[in-house]
């Protein structure tokens, strides 16, 4: 299967940025998500159907020397490389697509707009550095984006369409309606779910001979690709499933009895947390709450020694490292680590220990030295915040306890890529 640029394009438009821009912007997060989720389809489809124009492909290569990655929220507004891609590919329906993803989502109008440059940028610098990354050129951009063509409108959320969005025309009805002439094999298009669509439609038969021949051929053609679809099906291997079992604690924690797999499940609102008077930020049930609660209850303090400890681990869910890098963290991150800091401060007696995983996907060598760069690049960082005396070990277990199946999707993979921290004696 092609790749799918929209799931490479996700990871730069994480939680951690979701917030800021809600932040931002003013908005709630749930719209800021809802509204990306709209735009993001639409963006990959206006360049799949553009990515023969020189401007384009200009601007795919030139973004990763740009830095728009690094600044997705502020250096989007006026980059001269984002303006050139939106007007090529939408031309002056830019104000009709913003205005339809501002009623869908929720948001304002400038809102829509600035989130509309900021997933473009996203866009831009995505594929660029995966182009740049992996030696692909021009041309073999251009065919990556066309490869996506198939796939644009089954990933717009329901109530959108490319219609409602005033682009349709724009994607020459493409993602719409895929048509088979009678020169081309059905089209099967593999939908995110692995669902199987085949799509025909009749070709002009005002040939006689051209009729009869699709008499017979249509129906051969349709029961070859229906005996396909059902080899397929019966020929995949079947994932183990695995029930897990949460046991809530007193502290608003769901912890699992080994070394590395805590579960700490935040309710995704950020609110404020009080830190024996003083009032720091955080998910409300997330990390931060959950371990004051642990360490105002005197958890730690009669916890007999680290056997004691050992089974609770905390999850970061604000604090996410950039794609392969072990020393860039996504716009936003640094809060929760000062967060952690400033609780170590107002608990002096407490340790804690760092833990870094990946998923079961890639080299598990370099997976393993990746996670501890990862947990060494917090533990400095906290160092720095003051409370290096405090954070006794930082160790990177890379995919060693991951539990959700390489075949899984990036997205249910990312369950086993975290950062943790738990107390120590």
């Amino acid at each position: 299967m092609a790749l799918n640029i929209i799931d490479l394009i996700k990871g730069q438009l994480g939680p951690a940025l979701i917030s800021q821009a809600a932040s931002q912007y003013g908005e709630s997060e749930s719209g800021i998500s809802k509204a990306i989720s709209g735009l993001l389809p639409a963006v990959v489809g206006g360049l799949a159907n553009n990515a023969d124009k020189p401007g384009v492909l200009d601007a795919i290569t030139g973004a990763t020397s740009s830095g728009v990655l690094g600044n997705l929220l502020g250096g989007t507004s006026d980059n001269s490389l984002i303006t050139t891609v939106l007007t090529a590919i939408f031309g002056d329906k830019i104000g009709g697509v913003t205005n339809a993803i501002s009623s869908y989502s929720g948001v304002s109008n400038s809102t829509s707009s600035s989130l509309l440059n900021m997933v473009t940028g996203a866009t831009l610098g995505s594929v660029g550095k995966y182009a740049a990354d992996n030696n692909i050129g021009a041309s073999g951009i251009t065919s990556l984006l066309h490869d996506q063509k198939g796939i644009v409108s089954s990933l717009l959320p329901a109530g959108l369409s490319l219609a409602s969005l005033g682009v349709g025309n724009l994607f020459g009805g493409e993602a719409e309606n895929v048509k088979v002439t009678s020169f081309d094999q059905p089209k099967v298009e593999v939908n995110r779910g692995g669902n199987t669509n085949s799509h025909s439609s009749p070709s002009d038969h005002n040939n006689n001979e051209g009729g009869s021949i699709w008499k017979w051929l249509l129906p051969l053609l349709l029961l070859a690709l229906a005996a396909w679809f059902l080899w397929k099906q019966y020929s995949k291997k079947v994932e183990p499933t695995t029930e897990t079992t949460e046991i809530t604690a007193d502290s608003s924690m769901d912890t699992t009895a080994n070394d590395s797999a805590a579960v700490i499940t935040p309710t995704k609102e950020v609110t404020d947390i009080n830190l024996n008077g003083t009032m720091i930020k955080g998910y409300a049930n997330g990390m931060e709450a959950s371990m004051i609660n642990f360490l105002k209850s005197d958890g730690y303090k009669n916890a007999a020694d680290d056997a004691a400890l050992k089974d609770t681990w905390y999850n970061f869910d604000n604090v996410n490292f950039k794609i392969n890098s072990a020393t860039e963290l996504e716009p936003g991150s640094e809060g929760q680590i000062q967060n952690l800091a400033a609780i170590l401060k107002a608990y002096p007696d407490a340790k804690i220990k760092v833990g870094g995983y990946t998923d079961i996907t890639g080299d598990a060598a370099k997976n393993k030295e990746l996670s501890q760069k990862r947990a060494d690049f917090i533990k400095v960082e906290l160092g720095k915040l003051g409370v290096a005396s405090q954070v006794i070990e930082a160790k990177g277990y890379g995919s060693e306890f991951a539990k959700i199946p390489a075949t899984a999707s990036n997205e249910e993979r990312a369950v086993d890529r975290k950062m943790a921290v738990r107390f120590t004696k």
